[in-house]
């Protein structure tokens, strides 16, 4: 299931998403390391990469930092390694705006737009921007839960988009998302409940993430499902502190916050 819009006009200008998107991708491909120059924009030097990127290890291991070393062979944690790159809580923001691939990227930026105007609308700019960035911080804390010790780097907005997504589906359960439905070699578009997709989504989270509980953090690289499992909680339980109106375009049996 792949989502392309949903029914919902929006009251104003999603002014925030409009920027938080803009900002991801200006990060990607002009302020991430990379070496070499390709159709994808460059390849990602993984070395520098790591001082962008939230490391669980290091945030349980304070005054410990984590290196590529051996060539780019391995990572090695301890004092004194890694130095001059940013402090551990820094990372733990720049890992947000960072992302693996074009792919990561635009696959991230398309749930943000959809999902991310109709929640600005329901709590204004300041209090958006502060519920992003508390569902990221939310999501790495999931993720850091269920794998304090690991050495793999984690980065992405989809934390932070996963909070968004769980504010969305208290909020308007009953507004319908366009998707595309792929059976095997077709695929189809068909009008879903917000609640059937992000259910869905989050079901599918869940899944993987206990399929992937005897190494959570995916020790050779892959998808960092607690964390979006934390950024969906985050958003189910914060959304009602932060939301004070919801869209008159709502349906008018959806929750309101």
């Amino acid at each position: 299931m792949f989502p392309l819009k949903d029914n919902l006009p929006n009251r104003d200008i999603p002014i925030v998403t409009i920027l938080l998107i803009a900002a991801n991708v200006i990060v990607y491909l002009f302020l991430q390391p990379k070496s070499g120059i390709d159709l994808g924009g460059g390849s990602l030097d993984e070395g520098r990469l790591l001082h962008y990127a939230a490391v669980p290890y290091e945030v349980t291991h304070p005054g410990q930092h984590c290196a590529v070393v051996g060539g780019g062979s391995h990572i090695a944690c301890g004092k004194g390694v890694g130095d001059g790159g940013f402090a551990t809580p820094v990372t733990l923001l720049t890992a947000m705006f960072s992302h693996a691939g074009l792919l990561h990227l635009g696959g991230n930026m398309l749930f943000l737009w959809i999902f991310g105007a109709n929640v600005e609308d329901s709590m204004g700019k300041v209090r958006y921007l502060l519920f992003y960035v508390l569902g990221g911080l939310a999501a790495a804390a999931g993720q850091i839960a269920v794998a304090p010790d690991a050495i793999v780097p984690t980065l992405g907005a989809s934390g932070a988009v996963a909070a968004v997504l769980g504010g969305y589906l208290l909020l308007y359960p009953r507004a319908k998302v366009v998707t595309v439905v792929f059976l095997v070699l077709f695929f189809t578009i068909i009008e879903v409940p917000a609640i059937v997709f992000l259910g869905i989504w989050f079901g599918q989270q869940l899944l993987f993430g206990a399929l992937d509980l005897t190494d959570p953090a995916g020790s050779g690289g892959g998808v960092a499902y607690f964390a979006h499992v934390g950024g969906f909680a985050f958003g189910l339980l914060a959304i009602t502190l932060f939301a004070t109106r919801r869209s008159e375009y709502a349906p008018s049996r959806g929750l309101a916050a």
